[in-house]
């Protein structure tokens, strides 16, 4: 049997909540790391777009959305519930105003915009998620689930742009949060670094490779 093949790179973080969904489902995939300067004919072929991550299932047809391989995955196996109370209104804020802000504060030569002032817009919704965090563990309610996974990614990547500064802000659950998610074996499993993916290379999985390699 054709196993679903994972076009991903390992810093997306549209790519990295896909891998997270597929881990937590169990779904067995191969697992194919691109580079973004040379990406593969194979995967341009199924999606044009040129984006990850991108998944072609062993019928052949292609999902190249990431919430939409996360839906996938976990409608057939959802064995830690993430699908339970998934607050599809805070990812849909995440990926369009969150996204629009961190983007031109972490690229902001490129869009040739006020990172601080963007940096701040951008706050205001970590301070959103701050009060629901005061009321329960996760953005899911009381466990990990779908809503997090969407979301930690890209509250990583605005940490990660500086870190000095997020550490002194007032968010202290919001903090612990993502401390937790990048301190975890979960994260570390999806964060595995593959060489990149060429065409008569043996199939590498996600599940498995980091206990193989």
């Amino acid at each position: 049997m054709t196993l679903p093949v994972l076009y991903t790179f390992r810093r997306c973080p549209y790519a990295m909540r896909a891998r997270l969904a597929l881990l937590s489902s169990g779904a067995n995939c191969e697992c194919r790391e691109i580079r973004l300067s040379e990406k593969p004919a194979a995967m341009l072929d199924v999606s044009p777009k040129g984006t990850v991550p991108v998944l072609v299932l062993s019928e052949g047809h292609v999902i190249n959305q990431s919430l939409d391989i996360m839906k996938w995955a976990l409608s057939h196996s959802d064995p830690e519930h993430w699908l339970k109370n998934a607050r599809y209104d805070l990812i849909e804020r995440n990926d369009t105003l969150f996204k629009y802000h961190l983007d031109h504060y972490k690229y902001a030569t490129r869009h040739q915009s006020d990172p601080h002032h963007h940096r701040q817009e951008a706050f205001r919704i970590l301070l959103d998620l701050e009060k629901i965090l005061n009321i329960t563990p996760f953005l899911n309610g009381a466990d990990f689930g779908l809503t997090d996974a969407a979301i930690a990614p890209f509250i990583r990547q605005f940490f990660a742009t500086d870190s000095v500064w997020f550490a002194t802000q007032n968010i202290p659950r919001l903090q612990t949060w993502l401390t937790d998610f990048i301190s975890s074996h979960r994260f570390e499993q999806i964060m595995h670094r593959f060489s990149p993916w060429q065409p008569d290379d043996a199939p590498v999985f996600l599940r498995n490779d980091v206990s193989n390699r």
